[in-house]
């Protein structure tokens, strides 16, 4: 059975205590940030994925330079999309992964 603190969302998880060293704030925050690209990489990929079962209405014809614009976009909405944790994806992952870094940092 997990405890209330392993399901709380690491936000409201106490905050680690002074004395542990700085690497362990300076890992959290960088595997947070990991978390959220990878989430964004994800909503990129599924916003793609989405764009290929619109069909093509022909109103606008379609050039490299669109498309380019087009997967741009796409990059910055689910950069964005990730920052706010819109699917979760992001803080899930960090919340498994956490358990391993306090682990190895116990080593």
């Amino acid at each position: 059975m997990h405890s209330i603190q392993e399901l709380q969302p690491p936000a409201l998880q106490a905050s680690t205590p002074a004395s542990e060293n700085k690497l362990s704030t300076r890992d959290a925050k960088s595997l947070k940030q990991s978390c959220q690209e990878f989430e964004a990489i994800f909503l990129q990929s599924m916003l793609k994925s989405m764009r290929k079962a619109i069909p093509d209405s022909g109103f606008f014809e379609k050039n490299t330079a669109q498309e380019i614009y087009q997967d741009m976009f796409d990059s910055e909405i689910s950069q964005e999309m990730s920052k706010r944790q819109s699917i979760g994806l992001a803080d899930q992952m960090y919340r498994q992964m956490e358990k391993y870094l306090n682990s190895a940092e116990k080593k």
